[in-house]
């Protein structure tokens, strides 16, 4: 197991370039200051360093709310938190000290939109995680289809784009009229329910003419994670616990 040192003395950093984006994003942007040392310790037991975006937004950030809240990125434990955003170490249950050797089942669950999708760094060869894409590539369990998608970048690409503006193109069919209104000032672990469903035909006739209930993230993601079970008789995993 790495110490923090060998995590944070390196060439570099990723921080520069990841700071500049954050605060040059094409959509709103709300980033938590980190509490230095509860980040400095969830960087050494997820074993990444600031060279890359996912050790340097873990070290440097408490989380950032993304496009008015819509996305909702985890980093470590916020400094000053009155949105309740969750940590990356709560999301994926890390252990309350570092344990070597320690990682999540599947993969690392690194951030959730307000509907439930659920963005996870895959952690291993797809017929032994039971995910589909390659080791350290982005996929995402889809609220509509109620299935894992790969979507062929890994963490740094796939936050790049979310800040350059890649949230409009890839929730294009899933927000509807004054979805801004409703989004902006929820909670971090608060999310929609919709219903009809996202996952049934009448709730993509009209979007905008479904009922939606605030509800916490861990009832969404159960709900998720049951139906998905249901439709494809297998357990999708892990969607993570905010």
């Amino acid at each position: 197991m790495r110490e923090l040192s060998e995590l944070i003395e390196v060439e570099d950093p990723a921080w520069p370039v990841l700071g500049a984006e954050l605060r040059d994003a094409a959509v709103p942007v709300d980033v938590l200051d980190a509490d230095p040392r509860r980040g400095a310790a969830a960087l050494v037991q997820t074993q990444v360093t600031v060279r890359s975006f996912l050790g340097a937004f873990l070290l440097r950030s408490g989380g950032a709310f993304v496009d008015d809240g819509w996305l909702r990125v985890y980093g470590s434990p916020a400094a000053d938190n009155p949105r309740r955003l969750p940590s990356l170490a709560r999301v994926n249950g890390y252990p309350p000290v570092t344990v070597p050797d320690w990682l999540p089942q599947t993969g690392l669950v690194v951030a959730h939109d307000v509907l439930g999708g659920t963005f996870v760094v895959q952690g291993g060869p797809a017929d032994e995680v039971g995910l589909p894409g390659q080791p350290g590539e982005v996929v995402y369990f889809a609220p509509d289809s109620l299935r894992w998608e790969a979507l062929g970048a890994g963490y740094g690409a796939w936050l790049s784009w979310m800040l350059a503006g890649g949230t409009e193109e890839f929730y294009e069919n899933l927000r509807w009229p004054g979805w801004r209104d409703e989004v902006r000032d929820l909670d971090g672990d608060r999310g929609l329910s919709l219903h009809p469903p996202l996952w049934s035909a009448e709730a993509h006739q009209d979007l905008g003419a479904t009922s939606r209930r605030v509800v916490t993230m861990a009832e969404l993601l159960e709900l998720e994670r049951e139906m998905g079970a249901q439709f494809d008789e297998v357990d999708p995993g892990p969607l993570g616990a905010p």
